[in-house]
């Protein structure tokens, strides 16, 4: 990745864009700009930028579809801007391979926070390996060793819990629907089980969080999913 972030801003709205470059360049970011889907696409293959940030509503392409043909391809971090505040749009974005998505207006804070981690996830590789240990404060987590312990002590992880812990850790940063996460860890046939997750998501809140009602680590959105965050 280059010093300077190349970043990708695919809106149809003139101020937007404008507004998205005056911001992004003050904050040390490169930035190219495309006023649809075609020339989006287009763009991404000739700057190879290091993250793209998609509106949904443009006037050739869907947004939904833009993503999915770049998932063809790339895994460049893809975060959604959009109007669209509807549990079904996030979700279909976030399956279609969108790491994120922030609803119209937005914190401007809040999307140079989701810029950076999706940037460390890209750094990353977009996997952590088996062996790896991530320490997170007083959280550590030996994939390999399937030990997890928080201020030294070793936290008694259930197989299950355990396996949806280190899915989301290798996710650090992107929301995860919930039908994505019940067929990774349960496979085919629970994609409907959400209170089952929401169940193992709690059991895990009050195993690893210093305060499980209100969570550091393991965030929700409701009606989409869940994401991993390093508390910073």
């Amino acid at each position: 990745m280059t010093a300077q972030p190349h970043i990708l801003v695919v809106d149809d709205e003139p101020q937007i864009l404008r507004a998205m470059r005056t911001i992004l360049t003050a904050k040390n970011y490169r930035v190219t700009t495309a006023s649809d889907g075609q020339e989006g696409l287009a763009q991404v293959v000739a700057i190879h930028p290091d993250i793209v940030i998609l509106d949904l509503g443009l006037p050739d392409l869907d947004g939904i579809t833009v993503c999915r043909r770049l998932r063809e391809w790339t895994q460049i971090p893809i975060i959604i801007l959009s109007v669209r505040d509807d549990e079904m749009s996030k979700v279909s974005a976030l399956d279609q391979g969108a790491d994120d998505y922030l609803v119209k207006p937005f914190s401007i804070e809040e999307l140079l926070a989701r810029i950076r981690v999706a940037l460390r996830h890209s750094a990353q590789g977009f996997a952590i390996s088996k062996d790896s240990v991530i320490t997170i404060g007083d959280l550590v987590i030996d994939l390999a060793g399937h030990v997890v312990t928080v201020k030294g002590n070793e936290v008694n992880l259930t197989d299950t819990e355990f396996r949806l812990l280190a899915y989301l850790v290798k996710n650090t940063g992107r929301l995860l629907t919930h039908q994505n996460i019940l067929i990774q860890i349960w496979g085919r046939g629970y994609e409907e089980n959400v209170e089952y997750l929401r169940v193992y998501i709690s059991q895990l809140r009050k195993k690893l969080e210093a305060d499980p009602k209100k969570p550091r680590h393991l965030l929700s959105e409701p009606g989409v999913g869940y994401r991993f965050s390093t508390g910073e």
